[in-house]
């Protein structure tokens, strides 16, 4: 259960969402859960999350002249520009706590092709949660248990 929950946080946290994995993967770790599908699962739930922002970006287009849509098109115009910048190589930075979420949401306006979305999002995610994994563990001193 602990797994599927931390699943569904990353997951969250990943979105438009207020939520914060890291918390959760810290307090599994210090209870000795494996390190291996910790991170696994983290990793899963905050990437498919980020693919949900990629849907959505991909849908903007369809949204823009509305009155209620919340962003300009001077906005969308500047975010797009941003992104040209560095490509969907930028996408390894989804990490990000501030603007990473952004990041992939202009990834799907972008139309960045879904296996490299997935790949690149995925390694930023899950060089993260091993960093996060190393650093509670060293600061707590807990051991990895097998898998």
């Amino acid at each position: 259960m602990a797994y599927l929950t931390l699943f569904l946080t990353a997951f969250a946290a990943a979105t438009l969402l207020p939520a914060y994995s890291e918390v959760l993967l810290g307090t599994l770790i210090t209870q000795g859960y494996s390190w291996w599908w910790l991170w696994f699962w983290a990793t899963l739930g905050n990437t498919l999350g980020s693919v949900v922002n990629g849907v959505i970006g991909r849908q903007v287009d369809r949204f823009k002249h509305k009155r209620w849509f919340p962003v300009s098109e001077m906005q969308l115009h500047k975010a797009r520009n941003r992104f040209n910048r560095y490509g969907q190589w930028s996408l390894l930075m989804g990490w990000l706590p501030l603007g990473g979420d952004a990041l992939t949401l202009v990834g799907g306006v972008m139309r960045v092709p879904w296996l490299n979305f997935v790949i690149l999002v995925g390694i930023g995610k899950g060089a993260r949660y091993a960093f996060v994994l190393w650093i509670v563990a060293e600061a707590s001193g807990a051991s990895s248990p097998s898998p």
